[in-house]
This record gives C-alpha cells, sequence and structure tokens, in this order.
C-alpha cells in the first residue's frame, strides 16, 4: 500500500483519541504549566544575577531563591501531572488501538489470511502498538513541552533583546530544512524496520508451532541460518534509519550551537558596551540554550514520530482491510427453526488464485433434513470447498447455497453459522483447559452441560483420568492430548452447540483402530436427527449413511448407496477396491492401514 501523508494518517487515527477529551485536557494544561513554569525560572534567574550577585543585594538574592524553590516544588508537581495523563493517554489508546484491529482482523474472510502471515500480523498488534504506545505516553509529550518551551523561549528572547532573536530566526529555516528532509526517510525506513521485525516473529512462531518436524527432519541449522538472514535484514534496515535520525541530530545540534555562539558574541559585547545587563545576557543565553535544546529534542523526537507513523501505517492498513464476506444490509430472517434443508443449486467457484482451475463447476444437490450424506472422491475434487461455500468461507462465482429455502448470502453470516457445526480431521484445540475448549461450542453453557456433552462423545473417560479433570491445561494447540482425545473434545464442542447442520471433514482419518471405535460412536450419536455432510477418507465409515455422493473435478458424477455405486460408479468401485483390498492385506488390528486414497 502505498504511503499515506501524516495528515490523513492522524485523521484516521484520531477516533481513538476522540472519547478522551477531559484526559487530554488535563494532559494540556499540565503540559503548558510545566512550560510556563520553565521560563518563568529563567527570571528568576536574571533576578538573582542582576540584583543579588551584580547588586550585592541579600534580600533580593533571598527573596529570589525563596521564589525560585516554590517555582521549582509547582513544577515537580506539574511535572507529576503531566506524566500521570499523557502515560494514561498512551496505554488507552493502546488499548483501544489493539481491541480494534484485533475485533476488526478476526471478522475478515479466511482468504484474506492466505495473503497475509499470521505472525506478521500478531507483529503489528504487538510490536506496532507498543511503539506507539511510547509515542503517545513518552515522545508526543516531550515533543509538545518541547514546542511549548521553543515558542516561550523565542517570545522572550524578543522581549529580552530583539537585535539578538533576529539571529535565531535567521538560523531556522537551516534547522528547519534538515527536519524535513531527513524526516521522511526515517518515516520509510522505520516502516520497513517494522515490516522486517514483523518476517522475524513469523519466522520464529511457525518454527515454534512446528518444532517436531523441524527436528525431525534435523532443520535446525537450515533454520538457524535462514533465521538469522532475517535478522540481519532487520538489522541492516535499523541501522539505516539510525544513520538517518544520528545525521539530522547532528546537523541541528550544530546549527542550533553555533547560532548560541554568535549570540554570546554578540551579547557579551553588548555587555561590556553596557547595552544590556549581566543578568539579562545570562537570561538570554539561558533561553537561547532552552530554544536550542527543544529545537534538538524536537529533532530527536520527530525521528521516533516518524517510527509511530509507520507502525500507525501499518495497523491501519489491518484496520481498513476490506472483508469479502459480509451481512447485507437488511439480512432475512427464519420464520421458524432450520430443519437442516439444503439446496445447491448450479454452484461455481474458483479460488482467486486459482481462477483459471474452478474447484466447483455446476454443481447441484438436493439434501433432506436430517439427511446423512457421504462425499467421496478423489484429491481436488471440491469437497472441502464445498464446505467452505456452506460456511460462506468464500461466495460462489455463480449458483447458490440455500438453507430452508433462502440464499445463505441474504443471512447474517453470524446466523447461517450459529446453525452448522464442524469437526474436522485435525481438530483446532485452544490454549486453556478442557471445558473451556468444550465451551467453545457454547461460552454460555454451564458446567453440567460440558459434562454432558462430554459423556456423550464418549470424552468423559479419559477426561476424568486427568490430573484436574475438566480444569486441565492441554497446552498449545491441545499438544497433552492424542489425536482421538482431540477428535472427542471437537465432537463434545459440536454437540454442545447443539447445530442443525454438521459438517464432518474426514473426522476419522489417521486413527488406532481403538481411538476410531469410540470416535466413531459419538459420530453417530452426534448425527442423530441432524443434517450431516461427511468427507469420506475411508469408504468403510460411511457403507450405512442415506447416500453417498461422488465428485470428481468440482461436480457430482454419481450417486447413491454404497451397493449401487459399486454396480454404476467406476470411479467409486475403484477406490473401494483399493481400500479394502489393503485392508485385507494390512496386519490384524491395524486399522489405520488403509490406503489413504480419498482424500479433501
Amino acid at each position: 500500500m502505498a504511503s499515506q501523508s501524516s495528515s490523513k494518517l492522524l485523521i484516521r487515527a484520531s477516533r481513538f483519541l476522540k472519547p478522551y477529551k477531559k484526559q487530554i485536557v488535563w494532559a494540556s494544561i499540565a503540559l503548558i504549566f510545566t512550560a510556563g513554569l520553565n521560563l518563568t525560572l529563567v527570571q528568576y534567574v536574571r533576578i538573582i544575577v542582576d540584583e543579588g550577585f551584580v547588586a550585592s543585594s541579600m534580600a533580593s538574592l533571598g527573596q529570589a531563591i525563596t521564589g525560585f524553590i516554590i517555582i521549582a516544588v509547582l513544577q515537580a508537581i506539574g511535572t507529576f501531572a503531566r506524566f500521570y495523563w499523557v502515560s494514561w493517554l498512551g496505554e488507552r489508546v493502546t488499548a483501544d488501538l489493539r481491541q480494534a484491529v484485533y475485533s476488526h482482523i478476526i471478522a475478515l474472510h479466511p482468504g484474506y489470511f492466505e495473503a497475509n502471515l499470521s505472525g506478521e500480523i500478531q507483529s503489528r498488534i504487538t510490536t506496532d502498538t507498543t511503539l506507539i504506545q511510547s509515542v503517545i505516553g513518552s515522545s508526543a509529550s516531550v515533543a509538545l513541552r518541547n514546542l511549548l518551551l521553543l515558542i516561550g523561549g523565542t517570545v522572550f528572547l524578543f522581549i529580552t533583546n530583539p537585535r539578538l532573536t533576529t539571529v535565531v530566526l535567521v538560523c531556522i529555516p537551516l534547522v528547519v530544512g534538515p527536519i524535513m528532509f531527513f524526516g521522511r526517510r526515517v518515516r520509510r525506513l522505520s516502516r520497513s524496520t517494522q515490516d522486517k521485525v514483523a518476517n522475524v516473529g513469523a519466522y520464529v512462531g511457525e518454527s515454534i508451532q512446528q518444532i517436531k518436524t523441524v527436528q525431525a527432519y534435523n532443520h535446525q541449522d537450515y533454520d538457524r541460518k535462514e533465521f538469522a538472514t532475517h535478522v540481519e535484514n532487520a538489522f541492516d534496515i535499523a541501522l539505516k534509519r539510525i544513520k538517518t535520525n544520528a545525521i539530522l541530530i547532528t546537523a541541528v545540534m550544530t546549527l542550533v550551537f553555533a547560532a548560541i555562539a554568535v549570540m554570546i558574541w554578540v551579547g557579551g559585547q553588548d555587555v561590556i558596551n553596557g547595552a544590556m545587563s549581566a543578568g539579562e545576557l545570562t537570561a538570554f543565553i539561558v533561553y537561547a540554550v532552552m530554544v536550542a535544546m527543544a529545537v534538538a529534542a524536537i529533532a530527536g523526537v520527530l525521528a521516533e514520530l516518524q517510527r509511530a507513523a509507520g507502525a500507525l501505517e501499518r495497523l491501519m492498513d489491518l484496520l481498513h482491510a476490506k472483508s469479502e464476506i459480509t451481512a447485507p444490509e437488511n439480512p432475512r430472517q427464519f420464520a421458524y427453526k432450520p430443519r437442516g434443508s439444503l439446496r445447491i443449486e448450479d454452484l461455481t467457484f474458483a479460488y482467486p488464485t486459482r481462477t483459471a482451475m474452478p474447484a466447483l463447476n455446476n454443481l447441484s444437490v438436493a439434501i433432506e433434513p436430517g439427511e446423512n450424506i457421504a462425499l467421496v472422491g478423489p484429491s481436488g475434487a471440491g469437497k472441502s470447498t464445498l464446505f467452505d461455500l456452506i460456511l460462506r468461507f468464500y461466495d460462489p462465482d455463480a449458483g447458490a447455497i440455500r438453507l430452508e429455502g433462502i440464499d445463505i448470502r441474504e443471512l447474517d453470516p453470524l446466523e447461517l453459522r450459529s446453525h452448522i457445526a464442524i469437526v474436522a480431521q485435525q481438530p483446532a484445540m485452544f490454549t486453556g483447559n478442557v471445558a473451556d475448549n468444550i465451551r467453545y461450542g457454547n461460552p454460555q453453557a454451564e458446567h453440567g452441560a460440558v459434562v454432558a456433552a462430554a459423556e456423550a462423545a464418549y470424552a468423559s473417560n479419559f477426561i476424568e483420568e486427568l490430573p484436574d479433570k475438566y480444569e486441565s491445561f492441554l497446552g498449545e494447540s491441545g499438544i497433552r492430548l492424542s489425536g482421538g482425545q482431540k477428535q472427542r473434545i471437537a465432537i463434545a464442542r459440536a454437540i454442545l452447540k447443539d447445530p442443525e447442520i454438521l459438517l464432518l471433514d474426514e473426522a476419522t482419518s489417521a486413527l488406532d483402530a481403538e481411538s476410531e471405535r469410540q470416535v466413531q460412536l459419538a459420530l453417530e450419536k452426534l448425527m442423530e436427527n441432524r443434517t450431516s455432510l461427511i468427507i469420506a477418507h475411508r469408504l468403510a465409515t460411511v457403507k450405512n449413511v442415506d447416500r453417498i455422493l461422488v465428485m470428481d473435478a468440482g461436480a457430482v458424477i454419481a450417486q447413491g448407496s454404497h451397493r449401487e455405486l459399486m454396480a454404476s460408479c467406476e470411479l467409486y468401485a475403484n477406490l473401494a477396491e483399493l481400500q479394502f483390498s489393503d485392508v485385507e492385506a494390512a496386519p490384524a488390528g491395524n486399522g489405520s492401514a488403509t490406503a489413504a486414497v480419498v482424500n479433501s
């Protein structure tokens, strides 16, 4: 995405600050208060020099010192208020930004995540928002405070000695020029840095998630080299940014302090000639140094602000990513509770990255309420794609899917999916305990309902044997469970949801004979009185369904019972012969040796 102007970014990001106008006011008051006290302190320095040191007046010196201490105490109180409210704003806006980005991306269509790495998205939500929090809660405060000191100091310079102040004004364009030139480059490099850091995070996450595969293939040395390449790329970009930032600060400080040297020279001559007092020159020098330090600080902070602009730009890209699957303006409602009637009419679909190869081609199927349908066919036949379309993860290029006679595109996706449950070949387990993972099907369910669902899924026996039973922690992706145990928890999750339509995506593949038997029993109970579509990996597990659909090249080429298809469909007969002959050839009891000929 093309780089956006800072003004556009600020407009897009300003909505996160709008709810906190009161806090912004308090922070602004504290900023103005502390900056004003800083400027006032210099006047006491002038009084101390002229009336205390030069005039040798102890009374005047004592009064000046007393005022100096009072202002210093007020300055400390103001600094506390400034730090508290600015930091509060930084933390609050960062929290809101994270919530907004997460809430948005979790609703995006699944196709978005096929083109964007999950680790890169995580980096934006964590690393980028942390950078923005640092800028809002610290750098922005420093910049605003120094901007006020710059303006106030310049005003006092004019009041103290207008002639000397012209030196400052002459130097301003010389200082602003490098800030504008290098600032843009810093922002571009900052975005590149964040992108490279995100790549590092994505690589780490992927390696850790697949650690068993990494070690099984002795891939550690290669991964170390690849990771080192990612890290070095990030370092190189960061180094360019640091060099640019260093040049900017060096140029600004050199120009500013050169101007101060000229001012001291001219001012010193005025003191010697009696045109101004020593206290006035001291105050002028202090103001000049204050202005110079303010400019230098702003130059340094500008680099951080540009980094934040790069991070904010990446977050805004996420926040304004468009979902291709949205609810209609006036979604239709069911006149009665759905019974599970599905009509698939002339369905055609090609993935956006493979438009020349339709995954489904004029597919039509009518499924009655409570009917159990098995989908079989070779890899790439379109079985899993059909599930994705039923769940409306994608919209078809042509044709329609109707639930109870209503085109699912006319329904709110949340309403549609509330009537469907899916049990996948590799069921998703989330970090948390057993009860949390079962309750994923119905977050409001009471513990008794969770236990009942586990019992119906034949999962209660192994759950009761876990150290903390339903409170047992499963680890990342359920790493502490076997494949069969994960499947039964996924089935319990579906039972707890109590859907009208059930999608089973090879739910018994890759299981040993005992686990398969238990999972099959659980599935039979789950499928009772529900419309069920089953992607069949093993034909032996679907011989007793109501109907078998044979799919090939995105179309249904035959349908019927197992017996009918054995006689009428050559593809089905060949698949069955291969599988059943493999089962006969396999060692006794090795139910997992069935050839994996049919998969989605």
